[in-house]
């Protein structure tokens, strides 16, 4: 969930390519409509700074709500609360301006299968 229209776009586009299947939302009125899609995702890519939730509370809210997807929190320049919030909540954190491949790599390390040893 990105509430950055163009950054939404950007990523859906580049998600696509790499071919994961995209549910892309901007507000989180359209995401708890889509309950379903959200309880069914394989992972998350949740920006911080949403309003009237930010994207601690709004993946907390959606836990207690039955997701068990892990989820990548996207934020310029994050403060020590809002690292402790996420490694409190299991989130891993990918700074913007998304410039690099982190965010694939953390993607694909989410959602690569985990073994049972």
């Amino acid at each position: 969930m990105e509430d950055d229209a163009a950054l939404l776009s950007a990523l859906k586009f580049s998600l696509e390519a790499e071919g994961y299947a995209v549910h892309a939302f901007s507000t989180e009125t359209e995401l708890m409509g889509r309950r379903a899609i959200f309880l069914g995702a394989s992972c998350l890519i949740i920006d911080y700074r949403l309003t009237p939730l930010d994207g601690l509370r709004l993946y907390a809210l959606m836990n207690g709500m039955g997701l068990m997807a892990p989820a990548i929190l996207v934020t310029s320049n994050p403060d020590e609360e809002c690292r402790r919030g996420a490694a409190r909540l299991g989130m891993k954190i990918v700074e913007k301006p998304l410039l690099s491949d982190e965010l694939s790599r953390v993607i694909a390390e989410l959602v690569a299968p985990r073994s049972l040893s």
